[in-house]
């Protein structure tokens, strides 16, 4: 059982297999870059306040284009080109501050959608 409470689930296609929506070492590195800031910022503790905010390295996320792509729950927002650059911005405005980038925004999935087939 978990016995933490969960604040975000990051999910960053950062190693694509057919390298399709971006070139296999940004995506490594982009991928790096988010587990140093997320430790840096302490976001991982199982303790803390606001919840603990989980990461996967994901194969592909379907988008095939724009990548590295980053979908951020249970707010749903997918982000695009998501370079070692972007990964700062992207934590403190919209992981820390709950601000959500826009103009790097590729696609919205509210949370609490039905989908076709569930």
């Amino acid at each position: 059982m978990i016995d933490y409470k969960v604040s975000h689930h990051i999910l960053l296609c950062a190693t694509p297999t057919k390298a399709a929506c971006c070139l296999p070492e940004v995506g490594i590195a982009s991928w790096e870059r988010l587990k140093i800031l997320l430790q840096e910022f302490k976001l991982e503790k199982n303790d803390r306040a606001q919840g603990i905010v989980l990461r996967s390295k994901v194969d592909c996320l379907r988008c095939c284009k724009e990548g590295p792509i980053m979908l951020i729950w249970p707010d749903g927002i997918w982000y695009g080109s998501v370079t070692p650059e972007r990964i700062d911005s992207i934590v403190i405005e919209h992981i820390l501050k709950g601000r959500p980038i826009n103009e790097w925004i590729i696609k919205r999935t509210p949370q609490g959608r039905i989908f076709p087939g569930n």
